[in-house]
């Protein structure tokens, strides 16, 4: 099948859209996502179907299909190993590589991305936390809860942050929360970060950042 950097990014939405929640994505929701008007989305979404990558019903929600699964998350484990080569090897902060990850994942041979895996040491999760699929397109992800959903007192490790908005990126960090961080939670609004004094939350961060279950 041919390469083609449209289909990549609508099976990267697809694919991304029920990485951390069980709901599967609308037409109207990728449409939204990809900025994209209704009925370009709702053309694309049958020419994928029509090639075997996802399956949809008309105004139904849409799902991949193995061989869409697989692609979707060979595009996905470009990206982010490309995110975290660039964090890595040249300095860049994670608010930072999201656009570059975009523009390079198309570019590199896959020679390439196979060294960076080797250098890297073939890490499991992205600057962000998200799980970089192997090249068999398996993925290892521990239980997870949205911030938003935990109960006060609540207490985890950082394992996500969404990457959609680089500034909540740096307010999250500003916080001092960082992947891999311990926290507890003291109020919807209110975190204790590695058993320091409770810190407010930046907005939009109950949506954004996902603990251990």
């Amino acid at each position: 099948m041919v390469a083609s950097p449209a289909v990549d990014d609508y099976l990267k939405t697809i694919y991304h859209h029920t990485e951390w929640q069980d709901e599967r994505i609308t037409p109207s929701q990728l449409a939204a996502v990809l900025g994209l008007a209704p009925s370009s989305v709702t053309e694309m979404v049958q020419k994928l179907a029509a090639q075997g990558l996802v399956t949809h019903r008309p105004y139904g929600p849409i799902a991949l299909t193995t061989e869409g699964t697989y692609r979707a998350a060979a595009i996905i484990r470009r990206h982010r190993l490309v995110e975290t080569w660039l964090v890595s090897e040249f300095g860049y902060a994670w608010d930072e590589v999201h656009d570059e990850a975009e523009i390079l994942e198309h570019a590199i041979s896959d020679r390439l991305l196979a060294r960076i895996d080797d250098r890297l040491g073939h890490p499991r999760v992205d600057p962000h936390g998200d799980a970089i699929p192997d090249p068999d397109g398996r993925v290892h992800r521990e239980d997870f809860v949205l911030l938003a959903d935990a109960a006060p007192g609540h207490r985890g490790r950082v394992l996500r942050v969404s990457d959609r908005d680089p500034q909540l990126l740096r307010a999250v960090e500003d916080a001092g929360l960082h992947i891999g961080c311990r926290i507890e939670v003291v109020d919807p609004h209110t975190v204790r970060v590695e058993d320091a004094a409770p810190v407010a939350i930046p907005d939009g961060a109950v949506a954004a950042v996902w603990l251990t279950a």
